[in-house]
């Protein structure tokens, strides 16, 4: 007998949060991150500049897309990355 083969589809796919550049207003910048993640404004500022920096991970792509909004308002390069693992085709054999 053949294997069967199935399509898993998310329909919301988790995406990152990432910041690729924290411009020139690096504190702004830590300030919204600190707002976003609820961390110190110590770390916050370390993780703003340390690119390429994943910011928040496995948000709905709305929220996503708010966060990428304030960070990109305060003067920071950001983007929103999909997360992998939806839509991988799973193979099941019959006999297990």
């Amino acid at each position: 007998m053949a294997d069967e083969y199935f399509l898993l589809v998310c329909d919301d796919v988790p995406h990152d949060v990432v910041i690729t550049d924290p411009g020139v207003r690096v504190l702004d910048v830590a300030q919204v991150v600190r707002r976003l993640t609820g961390l110190s404004l110590w770390r916050s500022k370390a993780l703003a500049t340390q690119v390429p920096a994943v910011v928040l991970d496995a948000r709905h792509p709305d929220d996503a897309a708010a966060a990428v909004a304030a960070l990109r308002a305060a003067g920071a390069r950001a983007e929103t990355r999909e997360r992998p693992g939806c839509g991988a085709a799973v193979v099941s054999s019959p006999g297990l």
